[in-house]
């Protein structure tokens, strides 16, 4: 027996209801840079990490907002009746899905960035440090290295 296959794909309607439910969660590095770029109004990227790593580099733009402040500190930074974009270092963590967790709580539309800090750097968007804005390199296991989107 296929491992893959050991346990059935789901029907047709349970597939569409689980991914539409996923990209209402979720959203991809990819996806964000293009509407920071395009100045898309009601977005607000937050950063979710301490301050250490806000300072070794984040998303030009982001609010820094570490997650134990969102509580606190989000009325005061977060406009109402935004999205809400989180993001934390990466696949590895869930800081991310936590300060999720405290915006839905607050009462604010929020998505997750799939990949955080790690796979914006990694696919060669804009680093913002105190010494200015930089690129990573586009790492060839992350997204196309011809700077051509990858069309997905």
């Amino acid at each position: 027996m296929s491992a893959m296959t050991a346990v059935p794909a789901p029907g047709n309607a349970e597939a569409i209801a689980h991914y539409v439910a996923r990209l209402a969660f979720e959203t991809d590095v990819s996806d964000v840079a293009a509407d920071l770029a395009a100045a898309e109004p009601g977005i607000v990227v937050v950063d979710s990490r301490g301050v250490e790593s806000w300072e070794q580099g984040h998303i030009q733009g982001a609010v820094h907002l570490p997650t134990a402040e969102i509580a606190a500190r989000a009325a005061t930074l977060i406009p109402e009746g935004v999205t809400v974009v989180t993001y934390c270092w990466g696949p590895g963590c869930n800081g991310a899905t936590r300060a999720a967790l405290e915006f839905a709580r607050l009462g604010y539309p929020v998505k997750e960035m799939l990949g955080g800090f790690e796979y914006w750097a990694r696919e060669g968007f804009p680093v913002e440090t105190a010494s200015g804005v930089t690129r990573h390199p586009v790492d060839s296991l992350t997204a196309p290295v011809t700077g051509i989107a990858c069309a997905c």
